[in-house]
């Protein structure tokens, strides 16, 4: 299933795919770490990076989009994880917006968003966030220091009910929303915000 414009990998009804939104300003190796976890815990045949042209949560704008979408197909050694741009193709702002705008781009395949447990922590602060639990799976992949909050978040607690336990992880990928799961992995202590701090990445000054 090719879609002319999208920015979107090729694909097929029925295959699982993993998005991972964010700026990646800059992308690095934990990123590349927790798609990689993410195939083999969530049960996915692929894994989408979707570089988003902004943050509405961050104060300031990241680096140029194509540097981005450059510095992270430069990174990605991986034959079943793809970058995409499919968010400013497509106008969308909000995470919500964007899931709608791709199942009606690739009717029948099985998405499920993914993210790390600092994201989980401020899940309740993204547009419609409940909207997002009822439309696909989430997978949850734990960073140091954020177990115990990100369970005990303000999303965490109003989806109890969906929760799949950690040995059932692949299992995620083909089941029916809501549906999250929280997996412990072994995390690639890294951040975006350290790596400009120090001064690491060129697309944008540190700050």
């Amino acid at each position: 299933m090719d879609r002319p414009g999208t920015g979107l990998p090729p694909v097929r009804a029925e295959m699982r795919v993993g998005l991972l939104g964010g700026s990646f300003d800059p992308p690095h190796a934990g990123h590349l770490h927790i798609s990689k976890e993410a195939l083999k815990r969530f049960g996915l045949d692929r894994v989408w990076w979707l570089v988003s042209p902004g943050n509405p949560l961050k104060p300031h704008g990241p680096a140029p989009l194509s540097e981005r979408i450059a510095a992270a197909r430069a990174l990605v050694d991986h034959p079943a994880i793809a970058v995409t741009d499919f968010e400013a193709r497509v106008g969308t702002r909000y995470t919500a917006e964007t899931l709608r705008e791709l199942r009606r781009a690739c009717p029948g395949v099985r998405f499920t968003w993914l993210m790390g447990a600092d994201n989980l922590v401020q899940f309740h602060r993204w547009e419609n966030w409940r909207s997002i639990m009822r439309a696909v799976p989430v997978g949850v992949l734990a960073r140091p220091g954020l177990r115990l909050a990100a369970q005990t978040s303000v999303a965490a607690r109003a989806f109890a009910h969906a929760r799949l336990p950690a040995p059932q992880s692949r299992r995620l990928g083909g089941a029916v929303p809501p549906a999250w799961c929280f997996v412990n992995v072994p995390m690639v202590d890294l951040s975006s915000s350290a790596i400009r701090a120090r001064g690491e990445w060129r697309g944008r000054k540190p700050g």
